[in-house]
């Protein structure tokens, strides 16, 4: 892939100066800070808002926290890649730029993969502080979890919400404007969401990463580990084929 290093060097300063990857960063580190916080405190909230009302509500526990993090991830997450994937592709043909760096000794192929370590480099930071975050403030609230356990939960929640993102790249490369693209990430999401739904297919998506990684971080063998983990990852894969085969056909 000619022009891969470079290409990859761009895209990371890119995000760095467009200030998405400190601003993906630090809404994550918030997540990652509230969940246990929010698992812990969040009966008492409810009873003193309750008033004199009897309400039975049981003890938070440290499934509690990990299940809020993976709660706040898993809806705000897909969104965010959405949103980082949308105008990589489009944006640069709408702007014209795509044709100006592929005229040098860039391959489509380099141009492609340098984006997608540009999604990993600014989805994994946030994951990575998210869960700092998050496993500091269960060990202070709950209980400490097991580290190889949780990097693996974490492993899964990155890949979850990576597979939203490299849908929407798909559909960047289809269109040549940033919000037919984000249309396109939605609707794969949509999409997924009412695939997850069926139950002879659900444990193919992504939402059954999650679960996975909730048992993984508590210590648990999770019921079903290989299938989702290998059916998401020959999706992104699959997305990011079908991204450079009509790439690489495009007049730009």
């Amino acid at each position: 892939m000619r022009g891969f290093t470079v290409m990859v060097r761009k895209e990371l300063r890119e995000q760095w100066r467009t200030a998405r990857l400190p601003v993906v960063a630090i809404i994550f580190l918030i997540f990652g800070l509230m969940s246990p916080l929010l698992a812990k405190y969040m009966p008492d909230l409810i009873k003193s808002f309750a008033g004199e009302i009897q309400m039975v509500i049981p003890k938070p526990t440290t499934k509690d926290a990990i299940a809020q993090l993976l709660k706040n991830l898993g809806q705000f997450g897909p969104l965010t890649g959405i949103l980082l994937a949308m105008g990589m592709v489009a944006g640069e043909k709408e702007r014209r730029t795509a044709v100006v760096v592929l005229t040098k000794p860039v391959t489509r192929q380099a141009f492609l993969a340098a984006k997608l370590v540009a999604l990993l480099a600014t989805l994994g930071s946030g994951v990575v502080l998210a869960g700092i975050a998050c496993y500091i403030y269960t060990a202070l609230l709950f209980e400490v979890l097991p580290v190889g356990g949780f990097i693996a939960s974490c492993l899964l929640l990155l890949l979850a919400v990576l597979v939203y993102a490299v849908l929407t790249l798909l559909g960047s490369t289809l269109v040549s404007s940033s919000l037919p693209a984000a249309g396109l990430g939605l609707a794969g999401l949509m999409a997924v969401s009412l695939i997850g739904a069926i139950p002879g297919l659900s444990r193919f998506m992504p939402g059954s990463l999650y679960e996975a990684a909730q048992s993984l971080a508590l210590g648990q063998q999770p019921t079903e580990l290989m299938v989702p983990l290998l059916s998401n990852l020959a999706l992104v894969a699959l997305a990011m084929f079908l991204a450079w085969f009509f790439f690489r056909r495009q007049e730009l």
